[in-house]
């Protein structure tokens, strides 16, 4: 299969949603996705963007994407995350993943960051296997720890 990575641009928005639903029926929680195109549109393309995307495409559609975000570390400084890295099912076992994989990990020594990280869902063992051939640390004595909106709202009325 023939394809491109590039920069997304603006007009990639309604393929980078489409794609988002796609990794959030994989992971079994199509629901959990609250964001608009119009959102994803101001927070990645207007005036501040909030994130990076790389677009991975053949001749007549986006295949994958990889959104990275800058982060702070107290132990080393500017990091790199990858929030998602997601191919679509049809274009999977193609390379496309590797591909968009290594352009984030370009783009973060471009930046000089001092190291990029995500998350992958305990049950992918392909994606897993992936990380840990490629000389990723996959931290299996973390756990990742988040306040939703109704969370945050119920702490903070308990203070």
């Amino acid at each position: 299969m023939d394809y491109t990575i590039r920069k997304a641009v603006a007009n990639d928005v309604d393929s980078i949603f489409r794609l988002i639903n796609e990794l959030a029926i994989f992971e079994n929680e199509p629901e959990a996705v609250i964001i608009t195109p119009e959102s994803l549109r101001e927070d990645g393309f207007g005036a501040v963007p909030k994130f990076d995307c790389f677009i991975a495409e053949s001749t007549e559609e986006v295949l994958g994407i990889a959104l990275v975000y800058m982060r702070y570390s107290t132990w080393k400084g500017e990091v790199l995350h990858l929030e998602d890295l997601i191919v679509s099912e049809k274009a999977r076992g193609k390379g496309i993943g590797g591909a968009l994989l290594t352009e984030v990990i370009k783009f973060g020594n471009d930046l000089g960051v001092k190291r990029i990280g995500w998350e992958v869902i305990d049950w992918n063992t392909p994606a897993i296997e992936f990380y840990e051939h490629i000389g990723a640390n996959v931290m299996r004595d973390w756990h990742v720890v988040q306040l939703d909106e109704k969370g945050i709202e119920n702490y903070l009325a308990k203070r």
